[in-house]
């Protein structure tokens, strides 16, 4: 062991703190990192792959949002406002898509805006900003606005005064009709100038817009019992020919072609279609088995006409209740064709249009999964994309 003096002590300390005052000298003489500088980029025309992802924020929810997201890498190109409750479409092109949104003046008060916003897919520049008489102010659903097959009118579903659906023209961007459809709600696109509601009877408004500018209005013949067994809103339609696929509650599928004469076909179950009795409706509330549940608990692959389904084992009232499993059908032979467990439980489930789907599930976390529809193999997660994830739109799925 070695001793120092006082003295030599202190000249040690003198030496050291040289040095490092020495050191800190030339790391303050290092250059400084340019800074960062702004840029504008056009993402390229869509492909089946890029998506967008509605986020309602519901724990802030003024500021909700539109994602596109290139579902082949998982990575996030750009988003859009889309303020409180919003709903959107993608045009036929995937060239633009509308944003149904409500803001005040003051923030939480004040004058009330009701707007139908259009963004270039590509750009997201803001190209035209319609002021809306009025618009439903209720949980983000596909259905609480539609899109013509053409692309040339938007659908906004709208509760004030009474239930009623704005008909927008996205050429003028001008509101051409409100028709007024009581005791009906949504609107399911079909054709180029036409769409349903569905009714609190059980039975189906048919709106036609005719050539003269004059809007006429058909009632079906009642097809499902509400106060029994309920339709889920987010039943999958397609607006080019009308084909939709009206789920219920307990797990009935109405297949149905809308116009202004819609045929309902006769139903058949999900459960059935996967070997087990059917389940149970509102009269025997109590029975535990397989049932559809969630927000977006349904799509369709249009081509192979493949129906998506979330299920999950509950009661009769279980129908918001997350799916554990994607049940995959075919629509021409009601059997199930696939049965593809989910790692986690998911509330939402959409897929693309093209010959390699994708599917997509979240998570209450706000994770997004990207799965191969084929298979159910999980292919990549985006870790916390949003926080209230409710449904995904794909070009071509109208």
């Amino acid at each position: 062991m070695s001793l120092l003096s006082p003295r030599k002590s202190w000249l040690g300390l003198l030496l050291g703190s040289a040095a490092f005052f020495s050191a800190a000298t030339v790391q303050a003489a290092e250059p400084v990192l340019q800074t960062e500088q702004s840029d504008v980029v056009t993402l390229k025309p869509y492909s089946p792959h890029t998506i967008l992802v509605e986020d309602a924020v519901y724990s802030h929810n003024k500021d909700g949002r539109v994602d596109v997201v290139d579902a082949d890498r998982g990575v996030l190109l750009g988003m859009v406002q889309a303020a409180y409750n919003p709903n959107m479409v993608l045009s036929p092109d995937a060239s633009h898509f509308y944003v149904g949104e409500t803001t005040w003046e003051r923030g939480n008060r004040g004058a009330r805006n009701d707007l139908l916003a259009e963004y270039d897919s590509q750009t997201l520049k803001l190209t035209a900003d319609e002021k809306l008489p009025s618009r439903a102010l209720v949980t983000p659903k596909r259905n609480d606005m539609a899109i013509s097959a053409d692309g040339a009118r938007v659908y906004v579903y709208q509760m004030s005064p009474a239930n009623a659906v704005q008909v927008v023209d996205t050429k003028e961007h001008k509101v051409t009709h409100t028709v007024e459809i009581p005791g009906c709600a949504l609107a399911y696109a079909w054709g180029n100038a036409g769409f349903s509601s569905l009714c609190g009877d059980g039975t189906l408004s048919n709106v036609s817009i005719e050539a003269d500018g004059k809007a006429s209005v058909t009632h079906s013949a009642a097809f499902f019992a509400p106060d029994k067994d309920g339709i889920f809103e987010q039943s999958p339609s397609v607006a080019k020919d009308g084909s939709t696929y009206f789920i219920s509650y307990s797990g009935k599928v109405y297949p149905t072609t809308l116009s202004a004469s819609s045929v309902v076909q006769p139903a058949w179950s999900l459960q059935e279609g996967a070997g087990l009795k059917p389940a149970s409706d509102a009269t025997a509330p109590f029975e535990v088995t397989w049932r559809p549940g969630g927000w977006q608990m349904s799509a369709l692959h249009k081509n192979t006409h493949e129906l998506y389904v979330l299920m999950h084992r509950g009661t009769f009232w279980t129908h918001k209740d997350a799916g554990t499993e994607v049940w995959v059908y075919n629509t021409d032979t009601h059997k199930r064709i696939r049965r593809m467990p989910l790692k986690v439980a998911s509330t939402m489930v959409g897929v693309t249009q093209d010959a390699s789907p994708l599917m997509f599930t979240t998570d209450e976390n706000g994770d997004f999964f990207i799965s191969d529809a084929r298979t159910g193999k999980l292919l990549r997660t985006m870790k916390g994309l949003g926080t209230s994830l409710i449904f995904t739109v794909a070009p071509g799925e109208g």
